[in-house]
């Protein structure tokens, strides 16, 4: 079973930042993508931004230009850079790994971003 291990969450003004980490239990390279999900009070989940094994990348149309997902391979962790944040981006976000046709979640990390 693969662990997940998110942090960074909080509370920011809008126009802040944060920065969100993701560690999992084994080789991030295991994997054939990771993302960030989030989900907002009364919305559904939705997806944020994913890194494929291969580096590409592609984020909600949301976030493009204010978040960039990364990772650190001598940590072994994948990060989700949030700038220029907004109200709208309250939510509890989840880091996500793909192997195959099996899924992972962490246990979410709440961002607040008052107005």
């Amino acid at each position: 079973q693969v662990q997940l291990v998110e942090s960074g969450g909080g509370l920011v003004q809008a126009g802040g930042s944060l920065r969100l980490s993701c560690a999992p239990s084994q080789s991030i390279f295991t994997f054939d993508a990771m993302a960030w999900y989030r989900r907002a009070p009364g919305k559904q989940r939705e997806l944020v931004a994913v890194i494929r094994s291969g580096g590409s990348t592609n984020y909600a149309d949301s976030v493009k230009g204010r978040f960039t997902i990364s990772r650190d391979n001598a940590k072994n962790t994948v990060y989700l850079q949030m700038n220029s944040l907004k109200p709208e981006d309250t939510a509890v976000y989840y880091c996500n790994a793909v192997l195959r046709l099996s899924a992972s979640w962490g246990q979410g990390t709440q961002v607040t971003v008052s107005s």
